[in-house]
């Protein structure tokens, strides 16, 4: 069987970088893109001296509006058929919203929402004609509710949640499936950049980036739509469906304080 390849994004660190040693260890050939290029770039050194498969490292700003097109420009140049695509870069900022400045905002929405949306239609296209494909999109538990003090973080995953599931469902018996993965607080450097690293969210025992990536990857191969990792995350997600929504803005709020 001849090897295929997979797109990772934000994969220099964290929950990405945990996907693609999973990845490699099933002998996928990886194109890896990230901000940090010298970072990446020693990343995929060493995953082929460990694999033994064929790492690229693209470091990219995907907060770019043309950076999806010049990717996908760049794999068709190279000849590089991506098998899977992992919508794994995002970002969040804590604070009011009217307090945070603007090219923040616009920048979660860029990264988390266009940027994800983008490289999915790119990429979407080549996996149908092969009839063959599949898409991790990575969500969080934060798209099941409001996040006062992170509204734009949480708004862009609620989009990611609705986007996956409705595209699972437009694509099947495509032979393309597509997966959604919703961590909830992760041992990562998101709270670091975030500013989350003094709220209750950090004190709520985090899962490693390895338990998660493992969730994620499974359920991917799996085919499956939705993936919430964690059990206690699990139950949380349920349990926000059934609670008045004004309790569940207030609690979410507390959390983030």
């Amino acid at each position: 069987m001849e090897t295929q390849t997979a797109l990772i994004t934000g994969a220099s660190a964290g929950i990405g970088r945990e996907l693609a040693r999973l990845f490699a260890a099933d002998h996928y050939n990886l194109v890896l893109v990230a901000r940090n290029g010298t970072r990446l770039a020693q990343f995929a050194d060493e995953l082929q001296q460990q694999f033994g498969v064929t790492a690229k490292s693209f470091p990219l700003d995907l907060t770019a509006q043309s950076a999806p097109q010049f990717l996908f420009d760049q794999m068709a140049r190279e000849n590089i058929a991506i098998d899977v695509l992992v919508n794994n870069a995002g970002y969040g900022m804590r604070g009011a919203f009217a307090e945070i400045p603007a090219e923040e905002s616009i920048g979660q929405i860029q990264l988390n929402i266009i940027a994800l949306t983008h490289l999915t239609k790119l990429f979407l296209r080549p996996m149908i004609e092969r009839r063959s494909g599949k898409i991790l999109n990575v969500a969080s538990t934060a798209g099941f509710q409001p996040g006062p003090l992170m509204a734009v973080y949480y708004a862009t995953k609620a989009y990611v949640i609705s986007f996956s599931e409705a595209l699972a469902n437009e694509l099947q018996s495509t032979g393309v499936s597509v997966t959604c993965l919703c961590p909830g607080p992760t041992d990562t450097e998101f709270q670091g950049r975030a500013g989350t690293e003094d709220s209750l969210l950090k004190r709520m025992r985090p899962m490693t980036a390895k338990a998660v990536a493992v969730d994620g990857y499974r359920a991917l191969m799996k085919g499956k739509a939705l993936v919430i990792s964690g059990f206690r995350n699990w139950l949380l997600a349920e349990s926000l469906r059934i609670s008045p929504r004004r309790v569940v803005t207030a609690v979410s709020r507390k959390i983030l304080e």
